[in-house]
C-alpha cells in the first residue's frame, strides 16, 4: 500500500473537543447550507450550459458536456477562484448527493421485463462481458500501481454505465474527490471517443444492425453516448443498444453490494465488528457506541435503485411520469458531473496521465473485445 492509500484510508474521527463543543439550535445546519448555496448554483449555471451546448450540437450528450465545463471551469482564469472557494462545498455536495439522486431514478429506466425478454443468451453475453471487464481492469489497474481507488472506480465505469456507476462505488469504497474525478474524465473521454470510432466500425466488421445495437450496448459506457453511438445504424439498432444497456445498468445494484461487502470483511478482518486502532479508545460517542461504525451492505441509495426497478416492472407508471423522471435523473447527473468535473487538476492528471491512458485503453479494447465475441456468439 502507498503512503497515498494509507493517508486516504487511515481517517480519524474529529476531536472530541470539537465534537462536543455546543453550538445554537438550528444555527449550524442552516449555515452550511448557506455554505453550499454558491457552489449548487454554479452547477445549475454549469447544468443549463451544457443543455445548452446540446440542444445545438445533439451529437454532444448532455452529461459529456457537463463535466467538460466542470473541467473548463476549474482551469479558467476568472471562474477558478469560484470553483476553487466558495462555490467549492456546494460542488462537492453536488457530486456526491445528487449523484446519489440521479441514481436511484435510474432504476426507473429499468424494465425487468424488457431486459429478460432479450433471452438467456444476451443475459449471459452481458454477464460475461460485465465480468472480464470488471475483474481485468481491477487488476490490470493494481499491477501498473495506480494509487487509491482508481483502479477500483475506473473499472466499475467501464463494465457498467459510467460516471453513475462511479458515483454509486465511490460512496461504497469512500474513495477520495480526486480518484473519483480521475475515473470520471477517463470513462467519459473513452465513452466519447466510441461515438466517433464505433460506428466506422460497423460495416468493415460485419455487423448486422441488431448485431451492433447489441455490441454497443455491451461496450459503450454511458446510457447517452450509448444512444449517441447506436443511434447512427437506425432504430433497430438503438432499440438493442438501449435494452442491453439497462441489462448492464441493472447489474450496478449487485455489483456495488458485493463490493461493499467484500469492504466490510476486509475492514472487519471477517470478525462483523470493526478493528479500531488504540487510542480511537478516547472517541467513542457519548451513547456508548463501540468506536467505528459498522458500512451498509447495501447502501441506501443502491436500495433505492432497486426500488425504483421494482416499481418500474411493474407496470403502473405511465408514460409522463417515466419521461419526467428521466429528465429529472439526467439534470441531477449533469449537475452532479459539473461538481465532479470541477473536482479535476490537469496537471495532476498528467503527471499520472500514462498509466491512466494506458488502462483506459487497455480496458476498452477488453470490453469491445468479449463484447463482440459475445454478440457474434448469441446473434
Amino acid at each position: 500500500m502507498t503512503g497515498r492509500d494509507t493517508a486516504t484510508k487511515a481517517r480519524t474521527r474529529p476531536e472530541p473537543a470539537a465534537a462536543a463543543a455546543p453550538r445554537a439550535p438550528g444555527r449550524a445546519p442552516a449555515a452550511a447550507v448557506r455554505g453550499k448555496l454558491p457552489g449548487l448554483a454554479v452547477a445549475a449555471a454549469g447544468v443549463a450550459l451544457a443543455w445548452t451546448v446540446h440542444r445545438v450540437l445533439p451529437a454532444v450528450p448532455l452529461l459529456t458536456a457537463a463535466i467538460v465545463l466542470g473541467v473548463a471551469a476549474v482551469h479558467l482564469p476568472g471562474p477558478r477562484a469560484v470553483v476553487r472557494g466558495v462555490a467549492r462545498p456546494g460542488l462537492s455536495f453536488a457530486g456526491k448527493r445528487l449523484m446519489r439522486a440521479g441514481v436511484v431514478l435510474l432504476g426507473l429506466s429499468v424494465g425487468l421485463g424488457d431486459v429478460l425478454g432479450l433471452g438467456w443468451e444476451t443475459v449471459a453475453m452481458v454477464l460475461g462481458t460485465v465480468a472480464a471487464t470488471f475483474a481485468g481492469t481491477v487488476w490490470l489497474g493494481r499491477r501498473m500501481g495506480l494509487p487509491g481507488d482508481q483502479p477500483l472506480l475506473i473499472a466499475t465505469g467501464y463494465a457498467i454505465c459510467g460516471a453513475s456507476a462511479i458515483g454509486a462505488m465511490s460512496e461504497v469504497s469512500d474513495s477520495e474527490e480526486e480518484d473519483v474525478a480521475t475515473a470520471v474524465a477517463l470513462v467519459t473521454l473513452c465513452g466519447t471517443l466510441a461515438i466517433v470510432v464505433l460506428p466506422l466500425l460497423h460495416r468493415p466488421l460485419g455487423l448486422d444492425a441488431t448485431q451492433f445495437g447489441r455490441w454497443v450496448g455491451a461496450g459503450v459506457h454511458d446510457v447517452g453516448q450509448v444512444v449517441a453511438t447506436a443511434q447512427t445504424a437506425g432504430p433497430t439498432a438503438l432499440r438493442e443498444a438501449v435494452l442491453v444497456k439497462l441489462m448492464r445498468v441493472a447489474m450496478l445494484a449487485p455489483l456495488v453490494a458485493a463490493v461493499g461487502l467484500s469492504l466490510r470483511r476486509r475492514r472487519t478482518g471477517g470478525s462483523g465488528t470493526a478493528h479500531t486502532a488504540p487510542d480511537d479508545a478516547a472517541h467513542t460517542s457519548p451513547e456508548g457506541a463501540c468506536g467505528a461504525r459498522r458500512a451498509p451492505i447495501v447502501p441506501l441509495f443502491v436500495a433505492g435503485f432497486l426500488a425504483m426497478t421494482a416499481l418500474r416492472s411493474t407496470g403502473l407508471l405511465t408514460q409522463p411520469v417515466l419521461t419526467a423522471a428521466h429528465q429529472a435523473q439526467e439534470l441531477l447527473l449533469a449537475a452532479a458531473l459539473v461538481g465532479l468535473g470541477s473536482a479535476v487538476h490537469l496537471p495532476s492528471l498528467v503527471r499520472g496521465g500514462g498509466r491512466v491512458a494506458a488502462l483506459g485503453l487497455c480496458s476498452w479494447l477488453v470490453i469491445a473485445g468479449v463484447s463482440y465475441g459475445g454478440v457474434l456468439l448469441t446473434t
